[in-house]
């Protein structure tokens, strides 16, 4: 995990790997460099058995990221804007692919290709002054790195459309209320926070939450009966497990379970 990167920066703390969008002088937006930068980051955080979670935020206390680096457009023929979306689209979705737990911690600015990254993470932290949204219809453009698919799962059809087709931004209180973000916390305790929820996650069954975080989110896109099916397919395959057996043994024995992964 020791790579350097020029967008993004790493740090190792423990079991956890921070993420963090490292383009301050651009309210970290994203441009080709970030996008390729933070798909290797975490295919290397994926295949590192030492990382247990990983957290994303934002250098700074402007901006998570403002999204995607709009001086990149006017470049962008019709054929490469729809490379462009499918590229962003297949990193985000490889976070909701992850074994591992995925936190954002959303530091200040969390907008357009910022937002869709943040909504394909498994949990939302908000520092209080961060204001949300999908301004792209103001530009003439819609979201292209996934946010029409996951707003609408995450808070629903009508307050959806208002956000991606008014292109209003939203304060974090607001952003907590729809649904679209888990807690909102003061600046100074973000880390802290991000921190807290990584280490309860860390301390889980890594094979037990890979299957948990694989069964909601596959469950929102198939009828069911298919999402029970392979529920209970899942339910077995976990008690092949050790970190199953230690689970249960822990409980009976009343002491804290020391799950390992196994």
């Amino acid at each position: 995990m020791a790579a350097e990167y020029e967008t993004i920066r790493l740090e190792r703390d423990e079991d956890i790997l921070w993420i963090i969008l490292n383009r301050p002088h651009r309210l970290n937006a994203f441009n080709e460099t970030m996008i390729r930068e933070l798909s290797e980051a975490l295919d290397k955080a994926e295949e590192d058995p030492g990382v247990r979670c990983i957290i994303i935020t934002g250098e700074g206390d402007r901006a998570f990221s403002a999204g995607a680096d709009v001086t990149m457009f006017p470049k962008l023929s019709p054929a490469r804007a729809v490379e462009a979306s499918r590229i962003g689209q297949e990193v985000f979705s490889k976070i909701e692919r992850m074994s591992k737990p995925v936190i954002a911690a959303i530091n200040g600015y969390c907008l357009g290709g910022g937002l869709e990254l943040a909504m394909a993470c498994d949990f939302r932290i908000a520092a209080e002054h961060a204001e949300l949204g999908n301004p792209e219809i103001r530009l003439g453009i819609i979201p292209g790195w996934g946010g029409t698919q996951r707003m609408v799962r995450l808070v629903g059809l009508a307050k959806a459309k208002e956000l991606i087709m008014l292109g209003d931004r939203i304060p974090a209180e607001e952003a907590l209320k729809i649904g679209l973000v888990n807690k909102v916390v003061p600046f100074e305790k973000l880390r802290e926070e991000a921190r807290a929820l990584a280490k309860r996650l860390c301390e889980g069954p890594p094979v037990a939450l890979k299957f948990a975080k694989m069964l909601l989110n596959f469950g929102t896109q198939v009828p069911l009966e298919v999402g029970q099916r392979l529920e209970a397919t899942s339910f077995g395959v976990i008690f092949t497990t050790k970190d199953m057996r230690e689970g249960i043994e822990a409980f009976l024995s009343k002491r804290k379970p020391e799950f390992k992964g196994e």
